[in-house]
């Protein structure tokens, strides 16, 4: 596997997957078998994220599972979601929904805005602001768990935004392809042939 796809990140973007499609059984089984491979602070915050690709239900059931499983408690405090960082979600939020998005930025912004200009204000800055651009995972890992969470809920759409997101923060097809691989005993059957089908499309940039 590319050196950027590890064992570790394997495991991640399992953990999203199963969030945001699986069975509450599913879900413990995938954390169960990563907890011994991944570093704590990075499950944090793919339940963190896992609340915009999956709803607060699965987000809240998912976190409740893994506090059981890690025995890792959730920190006593978190000052960086004080909404005194407001102006930061905003231009942090700008900064990475351009990453992800490159050359088509202005356009998926005109296209949010003529949906509802309330999504468009949170997708930046709740979104790729508040959550996204928390510093303890990378942009690009984050991308390859929403490629998972996109496939395993069978979101073709942003799925196939986010395969080209991934690539415009540094992953290469391969770790697309050994992302989707990843879920195969995660997601069904159909979802994970659409999945494949979406990136057999993608061109290179």
């Amino acid at each position: 596997m590319p050196v950027d796809f590890n064992d570790a990140l394997r495991h991640l973007v399992r953990i999203a997957a199963a969030i945001a499609e699986s069975a509450p059984g599913v879900t413990r089984r995938v954390m169960a078998d990563a907890k011994e491979h991944v570093d704590p602070v990075a499950v944090d915050e793919v339940l963190l994220q896992s609340y915009l690709f999956a709803g607060f239900p699965r987000a809240l059931n998912a976190t409740a599972v893994w506090r059981e499983l890690s025995e890792v408690p959730a920190p006593t405090a978190d000052p960086s979601a004080s909404i005194e960082h407001a102006a930061e979600w905003v231009s942090a939020g700008e900064a990475a929904c351009r990453q992800v998005y490159g050359p088509v930025y202005e356009v998926l912004r005109a296209n949010i805005q003529a949906l509802h200009p309330a999504l468009d204000a949170w997708m930046v800055v709740d979104g790729y602001g508040k959550v996204l651009s928390r510093p303890a995972l990378d942009l690009m890992r984050r991308e390859l768990c929403i490629v998972a969470a996109c496939a395993a809920s069978g979101q073709l759409p942003q799925l196939r935004s986010h395969l080209r997101g991934a690539l415009n923060c540094g992953a290469t097809r391969d770790d697309l392809a050994h992302t989707l691989s990843a879920l195969t005993d995660v997601i069904p059957l159909e979802a994970m042939t659409s999945a494949r089908e979406e990136l057999s499309r993608l061109k290179e940039l």
